[in-house]
């Protein structure tokens, strides 16, 4: 199992990074993404603290601890400042939190996300077609969620990503120890996406090449 897409208290997550690590391990996890919330007035506290963690668990524990971020609400004309930053404090995974219909964000994050060269769009909600193209031209990742409402137009996102042959990822954006995913509720996500039998398991096999692309 792998999660791209979880939070910390260092941001608005309930557990230390560690303590996601281990128990996401003793869930038979392989990989797991920390990607914090951030803007302008927290990038530069959240990477260092991660990667400090990353290097601490690497030789003790199994599961791989990717240190990221997910830039959230920030106007769409700061994001690829962002990202570019994020990438020089050391952040190996960047997500952008995309237009989800639950929350009030600025419309024309999703295309400045993409344009930004963000490896994955988070919860992209009703995104356009326009963007859906964009997005499989500059190989930007979209989400499936797990996450209560971000989930609502995942059948959106899977039928124009799967026609436009965009790379889906499944992951929980898991705030607190209940969010985690267990595989079986995994695969119950995934199957909600009407894509087929075998979505679960090519969402799990493009979390694994975006792994090898970006470390």
């Amino acid at each position: 199992m792998i999660d791209l897409h979880v939070h910390s208290l260092l941001s608005d997550g309930e557990l230390l990074p560690s303590e996601l690590a281990r128990r996401l391990e003793d869930m038979g996890y392989s990989c797991v993404a920390i990607t914090d919330h951030v803007d302008l007035s927290n990038l530069d506290f959240v990477i260092p603290r991660l990667l400090k963690v990353a290097r601490d668990l690497a030789q003790r524990q199994s599961i791989k601890l990717i240190p990221g971020v997910e830039i959230t609400h920030v106007p769409p004309e700061l994001i690829e400042s962002l990202v570019k930053k994020a990438r020089e404090l050391g952040a190996e995974i960047v997500l952008v939190h995309g237009e989800t219909i639950v929350e009030p964000v600025a419309k024309g994050t999703n295309r400045a996300a993409i344009l930004s060269g963000a490896d994955i769009l988070a919860h992209p909600g009703l995104i356009s077609i326009e963007d859906i193209k964009l997005a499989a031209e500059r190989g930007v990742y979209l989400e499936i969620s797990a996450r209560h409402g971000h989930s609502f137009t995942n059948g959106y996102v899977a039928r124009w990503a799967r026609e436009f042959g965009i790379r889906l990822v499944l992951n929980s954006d898991a705030h607190s120890p209940h969010d985690l995913m267990t595989r079986q509720f995994a695969q119950t996500v995934a199957d909600g996406t009407g894509l087929g039998e075998n979505a679960f398991e090519e969402m799990l096999g493009n979390s694994r090449d975006l792994i090898k692309k970006i470390l």
